[in-house]
């Protein structure tokens, strides 16, 4: 058998559902939860197959508790099952370690079959969401902010982080105060930084000396 918890804070669908999934021969449903803090606590106490998640749950939403169980619980599989297809909900659920993504507009049989192919380990993503993964895998990387600065830029960065004020840098790279500035307006902007100290933060960070 398959142990499930569903979490959902709409009763029908609760009822619903979880009503065709008890009909399956091989799906158990353990337990069902109102909002995320109840899946969270079931999870800790029944250690189901899988947790069938909804997202939009107060006062903890699916996300959250999916992020909780999965830290207490690397092994656990959520199956998230939900209305939106936006990318505010869909990449926090899979960064936070969601396992399958379905929508509640599937067909309780499609959603049965997911319950069962997420506990056998295989990554179910309803198409639209399948689509979107896809579309970021595809996206070229950006490339960092520092790729952008001129060899001048690095040298007068460099300097900055050894705590060198415009006067010195100027006077080690024999250029004008003037030039440094330059200089260091143009650092602050490709690094969308707002000071120096930002600007140091953000070397040392990327380790860039």
């Amino acid at each position: 058998m398959i142990r499930v918890i569903f979490a959902d804070d709409h009763e029908m669908v609760r009822i619903g559902v979880g009503a065709y999934l008890k009909a399956q021969p091989d799906i158990d449903v353990v337990a069902e939860a109102e909002n995320g803090e109840e899946a969270v606590r079931l999870d800790r106490e029944h250690e189901p197959d899988v947790v069938l998640m909804d997202l939009v749950m107060e006062p903890m939403d699916g996300i959250e508790a999916t992020r909780r169980i999965m830290e207490a619980r690397p092994e656990a599989r959520v199956l998230i099952m939900t209305s939106f297809l936006d990318d505010e909900k869909v990449y926090p659920a899979l960064e936070a370690g969601a396992f399958s993504y379905m929508l509640k507009t599937s067909r309780a049989a499609d959603i049965a079959q997911a319950v069962r192919d997420t506990y056998a380990g295989k990554t179910v993503l309803e198409p639209a969401v399948a689509e979107k993964v896809m579309h970021r895998m595809r996206r070229p990387k950006e490339a960092p902010a520092h790729d952008s600065l001129t060899a001048r830029e690095l040298e007068v960065l460099r300097l900055m982080a050894e705590g060198k004020a415009n006067q010195e840098i100027a006077d080690e790279l024999f250029i004008a105060l003037k030039t440094v500035k330059v200089h260091v307006s143009s650092i602050l902007m490709k690094l969308d930084v707002h000071d120096r100290t930002q600007a140091v933060i953000y070397a040392l960070k990327q380790k860039l000396f």
